[in-house]
């Protein structure tokens, strides 16, 4: 990979002699901090928040060798010479919480009553979350498992 390709590809062409200056390879890329790229001359936050987010990316699908803060390996892919160039899809990582219920007693219940009727009990259970997750100004997405 060519790291002043790379920083192009990241709209970020101007801090390529600086990193061409300081040695910043292939190798050494995946483990800049943010101190590290203040010392390159980074200033932005912007711009220091969109490089840790590519590092981040480059580091979950490069093949290298990811390191805690103490040294010790996390992970270890084989570096690949076929693997494709990065490209930044402008995704961005937001907070999720999931919730999943499951009713006590829903199976024995289903094989007891009419599926109409069970569908109907189901509606009206899912109907009663949705409210309480909207109070909070939660987002349902719904989720019908097994076909109901």
């Amino acid at each position: 990979m060519d790291v002043a390709q790379w920083l192009r590809s990241l709209g970020l062409a101007q801090y390529e002699q600086a990193f061409r200056d300081n040695a910043v390879d292939v190798d050494t890329l995946p483990r800049l901090t943010s101190d590290d790229l203040k010392e390159l001359g980074v200033t932005a936050v912007g711009h220091r928040r969109k490089l840790l987010d590519a590092i981040a990316h480059l580091n979950d699908t490069s093949g290298l060798a990811v390191k805690d803060r103490l040294g010790r390996v996390e992970r270890s892919v084989e570096r690949s010479a076929s693997r494709p160039a990065l490209v930044h899809s402008g995704a961005e990582r937001r907070q999720l919480t999931v919730m999943f219920c499951d009713l006590v007693g829903s199976t024995v219940l289903a094989s007891a009553l009419d599926p109409e009727e069970y569908r109907a009990i189901l509606n009206a259970y899912h109907s009663a979350c949705t409210a309480t997750i909207a109070r909070f100004d939660g987002f349902v997405a719904k989720y019908m498992g097994d076909g109901v």
